[in-house]
Parts: C-alpha cells; structure tokens; sequence
C-alpha cells in the first residue's frame, strides 16, 4: 500500500488534522484548513507520499502525488 498524508477536518474540537496513512494518532493539528495544507505539503514531499486534502464535508477535494511518479506520465 502506497503513503499517504491526509488534511482531514476535526470534528470533535474544530480545525483541521493532518494524518499519515497507517499511524492512528494525528501527525498536526491546526486551526487553520491553510496552515494545515501547508505543513502537510512539505511534510508529504520529506517522506515522498501522496497528499490527500479533505473538503469540509470529508470528501477527497484535491491530490498531490510527491511519491513515486511515472516521468513522463504513461499514456
């Protein structure tokens, strides 16, 4: 299975968390959805895995892959 860092919203005290795939525990948490991208991008490109950022309501709004990238992309 392939990592990954997720920017998901924190619904029991507000903010936003950032999490690792496979660790239970929150990596970050912000008050900030901005703050929490931020440290969650340059923490995904230190650790090469794929950033997942989460919308309001939970659902995927966004991907950025800093792993392990066909280059050029296939077909």
């Amino acid at each position: 299975m392939a990592k990954s860092t997720h920017v998901v919203p924190n619904s029991s005290r507000g903010g936003w968390d950032s999490k690792d795939s496979g660790n239970s525990r929150v990596s970050r948490h912000f008050d900030k959805k901005s703050e929490t991208t931020d440290w969650a991008r340059e923490h995904s490109s230190k650790i090469g895995s794929e950033l997942v950022i989460h919308n309001k309501n939970g659902q995927i709004g966004q991907k950025d892959s800093h792993g392990n990238d066909d280059c050029p992309p296939r077909g």
